[in-house]
């Protein structure tokens, strides 16, 4: 009897997931080490967001380059080409609250080549996954995200508090370099005969529907995907594009708010400390791995089954994702207890990750051939959500500071919830009326 044979795209699905993990370790690890080192050298809040905020200034320059490089470089280099970089990065860095302008150009450094990272990833996917495995196949993918997170919470306090700061990029460095030898050594690019299961002509078609015209091109064979010309004009047009931009802004502003500044809201909100509150600090990013799974399972069995059609299926869990989310971020600051807190944490980023099956997997349904490219341009604006998102809630916190002499109390919270509550709900009615699960572009 032979032995079963483990398909090279699940392997390729699992290192991508890994790679996002990975990911989200540096990000938290250094919201933690910073935060603890400029709380000992006296920084304050406003400074504080503003440097928080440096890293996505990088990320949002490199998305859209990043959606090119990978469409015509491809996916595999381009992707290993950005860990080597900032993991490089964040091995030499040194962390010093005091001089701004190295951990600035650091930061910077780190946001452009992590900029390269989804849009490269969204382009080996496509190339590789079915559509009837996209869903689960992103959510594992994305899912990476919160499992990193919920690591870097669970873990790098204690690095921190017996190791220093500085201990934090060493080991987000060596990661980071493990994970570049991984891919160096298994990843590739999809052999010919598995073209047709990757791109919309194969296996699970008739679940991706396409307009009229786009039939014709596919059954003739299409073209490459490397050497056609990228509809640059009807992306940026496409209101079901723009649908997806505007979900992936609120969806990032919302994490990145609560990435960036839910252990000041912890230490300095509920006065709490990270290292005594155990492992119940990562159940938000915890909860938000498995509802991703969860997320892509319910759409893959929904679309298979054909109880929902794709655009029906996107609709239905990025509105249910999105409107939980909006009510318990907005329900936070009521909490005042750790159990609380971590429960209304926990329930926005689960339900807002629930909502990926809608507007994330969105980008390979209507342009599998250029998903690189529409996710480079929607995380572009996830990106700016990070730098408005962080920087504005340091400036809130700032002026609630000296408001009410601390930030114990509740009303200095409430608008800095209160605002990603808001822009869930209005983003939710944006994907109802304008988001499609068809094939738009070729």
């Amino acid at each position: 009897m032979g032995r079963l044979k483990f398909p090279k795209r699940y392997l390729i699905v699992i290192l991508t997931f890994i790679s996002t993990c990975v990911c989200y370790v540096e990000r938290v690890g250094f919201s933690i080490a910073y935060t603890v080192a400029a709380d000992a050298a006296g920084v304050n809040q406003s400074s504080k967001g503003t440097i928080l905020s440096t890293f996505y200034y990088g990320y949002a320059c490199s998305q859209v380059p990043g959606g090119w490089a990978a469409q015509k470089l491809g996916g595999k280099r381009v992707l290993l080409l950005s860990f080597v970089l900032w993991s490089l990065t964040c091995a030499l860095f040194p962390l010093d609250p005091n001089h701004v302008v190295p951990i600035v150009m650091a930061r910077l450094l780190v946001g452009v080549a992590q900029g390269f990272i989804f849009p490269s990833i969204h382009t080996v996917l496509a190339q590789w996954v079915p559509p009837h495995e996209r869903s689960r196949s992103v959510s594992l993918t994305t899912s990476g995200m919160y499992l990193g997170a919920a690591a870097g919470m669970l873990l790098l306090p204690s690095l921190v508090k017996y190791r220093g700061p500085q201990s934090v990029f060493l080991a987000e460095a060596t990661l980071g370099a493990m994970w570049s030898l991984l891919w160096l050594k298994y990843a590739s690019d999809p052999p010919r005969a598995e073209y047709p299961k990757a791109t919309a002509s194969g296996f699970g078609e008739s679940l991706l529907p396409m307009r009229g015209s786009q039939k014709v091109k596919v059954e003739n064979g299409g073209s490459s995907a490397k050497s056609s010309k990228i509809p640059w004009k009807r992306i940026l047009i496409s209101l079901p594009v723009w649908a997806i931009v505007v979900n992936n802004f609120t969806f990032h502003y919302a994490l990145y708010v609560l990435m960036n500044w839910l252990p000041t809201y912890f230490e300095l909100g509920l006065r709490l400390s990270l290292q005594d509150m155990g492992s119940s600090k990562m159940l938000p990013y915890l909860n938000m791995f498995i509802f991703s799974n969860i997320g892509g399972v319910v759409a893959d069995h929904l679309i298979t089954k054909r109880i929902l059609s794709v655009t029906k299926t996107r609709k239905f869990l990025n509105t249910v994702g999105f409107v939980v989310a909006s009510l318990a971020l907005m329900a936070l600051p009521m909490f005042r207890t750790s159990g609380g807190a971590v429960f209304c944490s926990s329930l926005a980023l689960g339900f807002l990750a629930l909502g990926r099956a809608g507007f994330a997997v969105n980008h390979m349904d209507v342009a599998p051939r250029y998903a690189g490219i529409v996710m480079g341009v929607s995380n572009t604006a996830g990106t700016l959500a990070g730098i408005i998102g962080v920087d504005l809630t340091g400036k809130l916190l700032e002026a609630a500071q000296t408001a009410n002499s601390d930030l114990s109390g509740a009303e200095s919270w409430r608008l800095v919830f209160f605002i990603p509550g808001m822009l869930c709900i209005i983003s939710s009615f944006v994907f109802l009326l304008f988001s499609t699960g068809e094939r738009i572009f070729d």
